[in-house]
């Protein structure tokens, strides 16, 4: 590059703070270490100050002499998918590993805004130099912009911000792919059993299922919730069993279709005889599924380490997308002749 550029803003210190709040540089630093010698007052006063004016406490920063952590941070979900969780866990730290960085992982126990911003400010505290975020809230405040526009950021299918990288499969195509792999089959109707509406890509999946029934002039039947386990998927699939015109059901995750197949079966439908099920991961129970499950693949490991490469280009914010394919299995067949 040539030319002047601009010397970036001068991030505010602990100094800054303890002005704004009136007190000593000692006394903030007691509070942000949340000690019980200061009293609820102060207390307040400092962390007006810490908001109003950005302030993030960085360890890193204090402890390493080079002012780098070589740490990347990754923040996860505790609930919605074994599975894919440790692969994407497995991915990033083998990725960060490689490139002699370690990882920092905060977990948070729901979907909460609140509990996001207070995952990202604890990473960004310890000096992260990238994060990988792998939670689908579908809002974002911002101080969650904020964050990820000062700290290099790639979400995997989750929180959108405008200054992060998005990385994985196009989830309205998957859904699409399962459901017409259906059609294609025979079959005159499509179930589908949906991840959480709060989950971008349970809504990316229910709308790419609806708009292919739509295309072909099929009125979608309404969905039927799960939160992604396997127990959820038994439920629905209870109700599925009690349905005699069900023949081909598209379930949103392979955890859940292993519960439906063991509630069809239990309620006396075979799988594929009878109905036929096509669902989205691929992980690696899905091959050995009774019967082997058909389902359309994500390599949540690959994920993991392209998130970290992407972090480690620092490149600019933007999409992308890898493309959806279908393990066909023997879990789906044609329909019975009538």
């Amino acid at each position: 590059m040539t030319g002047a550029t601009e010397r970036p803003a001068r991030q505010p210190s602990m100094t800054d703070v303890a002005r704004t709040a009136g007190v000593s540089a000692q006394t903030v630093s007691r509070t942000l270490r949340d000690s019980p010698n200061v009293n609820p007052e102060t207390k307040k006063r400092v962390l007006a100050a810490v908001e109003q004016l950005g302030y993030r406490f960085n360890n890193a920063a204090r402890v390493l002499s080079s002012g780098r952590s070589h740490t990347i941070g990754l923040v996860v979900l505790q609930s919605g998918g074994y599975y894919s969780r440790s692969a994407v866990t497995a991915g990033v730290e083998a990725a960060a590993g490689e490139a002699g960085y370690a990882v920092s992982i905060a977990t948070i126990a729901r979907l909460d805004t609140g509990l996001m911003e207070r995952s990202l400010s604890k990473l960004a505290d310890q000096g992260v130099e990238g994060i990988v975020i792998a939670v689908p809230l579908i809002s974002v405040t911002q101080k969650m912009e904020d964050i990820t526009r000062d700290i290099p950021t790639v979400t995997l299918d989750g929180s959108r911000t405008a200054s992060a990288r998005v990385l994985g499969i196009d989830q309205k195509e998957a859904g699409r792919i399962a459901t017409r792999h259906l059609l294609d089959l025979g079959h005159r109707q499509v179930w589908h059993v949906s991840g959480p509406d709060e989950w971008i890509e349970a809504r990316q999946r229910r709308q790419g299922w609806q708009e292919c029934l739509a295309a072909a002039g099929i009125q979608a039947p309404p969905p039927l919730e799960g939160d992604w386990s396997p127990d959820s998927g038994y439920r629905q699939g209870q109700v599925l069993a009690m349905i005699p015109d069900v023949t081909a059901v598209f379930a949103a995750s392979d955890e859940m279709a292993f519960g439906v197949i063991r509630a069809l079966r239990e309620g006396g439908r075979s799988v594929p005889a009878d109905v036929s099920i096509v669902s989205v991961d691929d992980i690696e129970l899905a091959a050995y599924c009774a019967p082997p499950l058909t389902t359309v693949r994500q390599d949540f490991y690959r994920s993991g380490a392209a998130a970290v490469a992407l972090l480690l280009r620092q490149a600019d914010a933007g999409e992308t997308l890898v493309t959806a394919s279908l393990s066909v299995r023997a879990s789906t067949a044609p329909p019975r002749s009538p």
